[in-house]
């Protein structure tokens, strides 16, 4: 049995984890955060491409850095650790007798990689038939491009995303730009995680499993969203708009008297408002800027119009009086700041986990709240082969890998 009792809405379903680097651990990282027994399978004396993706890496408690790399411990939390050869008999073995006793498999290696070693759908299917397999890929099972290895940046770049991110042309600093943070693969987790949890209740009207197919590129296709439709009913291709919402005005980033300010204008009531604290009432009854179609035609003309008078305020007292009147806004936060906002401070966003070599460790934890079923963080990142001889013992093997 594992060495805690897990709990939360998934404590009863055991994951077996064959995924390394972020799409593929950020999906099973969301159902162990949901209490499921994640058994993480890592390469015997490397373990997942991500402990060495740093530094930063995490400090022991004399202040020397392990071998921790911040971006492992962002994405495996809650997990047990098993190191397996599934090159060799043995590893392959264990890796089956895992599947025997586990509902879902998560596995993002290329395409026919783990047919060759007797780990596919098809080959431990036959040893449980109840079992979820997702296979998370660049290009999916299928297509021209099936067997080509992809990463976060290059899927963003292929799948649209980069020719709508960042400066307008002819401003300064113009051109493609990167999300900040490797969305693609946290969207492939997310709907990875959604898809296995689908089947899993499949599986409880019908007693079978089901083998999924997610694609990189797919998931970043599907969630081009408006931008996607704007073309597809307009016929015009999106381009890269700054901080400017294409649909929505006035909706950017605004300088104030001492620093930058984010405006979300949702609708004509709230651009009323924002007048009102501006100053300046009349434009709420302009017809050039009264309703949004009108304020997204006429940008050129209001956008001047706002800068100005937004550089008469000072930013905090402005987001203080834009609050105050329903107007949605924002100050521009640095990371520290954010974990330093009151708000995310109540929510309890950040959590210290005890950590065998740092004697504790910080972790971003779920967003997810249930009344009936809390969750608990109970388990940090762990070490390369954690956990190897405990759940040798649950599978009925008493000898290390």
């Amino acid at each position: 049995m594992a060495d805690i009792q897990r709990q939360g809405p998934l404590s009863h379903v055991r994951i077996l984890d064959l995924s390394r680097i972020m799409a593929g651990p950020w999906a099973t990282q969301i159902l162990a955060d949901l209490g499921a027994d994640v058994i993480k399978v890592e390469r015997p004396g490397a373990g997942d491409d991500t402990r060495a993706w740093g530094p930063p890496y995490l400090k022991d408690e004399a202040g020397n850095p392990t071998s921790e790399a911040g971006y492992y411990l962002s994405v495996n939390r809650g997990k047990r650790s098993i190191t397996v050869d599934i090159t060799s008999a043995k590893g392959q073995d264990i890796v089956r007798r895992l599947a025997a006793t586990s509902d879902i498999v998560v596995e993002n290696y290329k395409v026919g990689t783990l047919k060759r070693y007797g780990l596919d759908y098809e080959a431990l299917k036959a040893i449980n038939p109840r079992l979820i397999f997702a296979s998370v890929t660049g290009f999916g099972q299928s297509g021209p491009r099936k067997s080509a290895a992809a990463y976060d940046f290059a899927i963003q770049a292929m799948g649209g995303l980069m020719s709508v991110t960042g400066e307008r042309e002819g401003m300064p600093g113009a051109g493609p730009q990167k999300v900040g943070v490797p969305i693609v693969d946290l969207m492939t987790g997310m709907y990875t995680a959604v898809g296995v949890l689908a089947a899993l209740v499949r599986r409880n009207e019908t007693g079978r499993g089901d083998n999924i197919d997610l694609a990189m590129l797919d998931v970043q296709t599907g969630f081009l969203a408006n931008q996607a439709m704007n073309w597809l009913v307009s016929g015009r291709a999106p381009v890269r708009g700054g901080n400017r919402h294409p649909n929505i005005q006035p909706q950017d980033v605004f300088p104030c008297a001492d620093g930058f300010i984010v405006l979300a204008v949702g609708n004509d009531g709230q651009f009323a408002k924002l007048c009102e604290v501006l100053g300046e009432p009349q434009w709420a009854q302009d017809a050039r800027f009264a309703t949004n179609p009108a304020r997204v035609t006429n940008h050129g003309l209001l956008d001047p119009l706002l800068r100005a008078a937004f550089g008469r305020f000072d930013r905090d007292a402005l987001i203080a009086a834009l609050d105050a009147a329903g107007v949605p806004c924002a100050p521009i936060n640095t990371v520290p700041e954010v974990f330093d906002d009151p708000q995310v401070r109540h929510r309890g966003m950040l959590r210290h986990l005890p950590h065998p070599l740092a004697g504790t460790v910080p972790q971003v934890v779920s967003p997810l709240n249930f009344e009936n079923e809390p969750l608990a963080f109970d388990r940090p990142p762990p070490l390369l082969g954690e956990h190897t001889d405990e759940i040798l013992r649950d599978i009925g093997l008493a000898e290390q890998v």
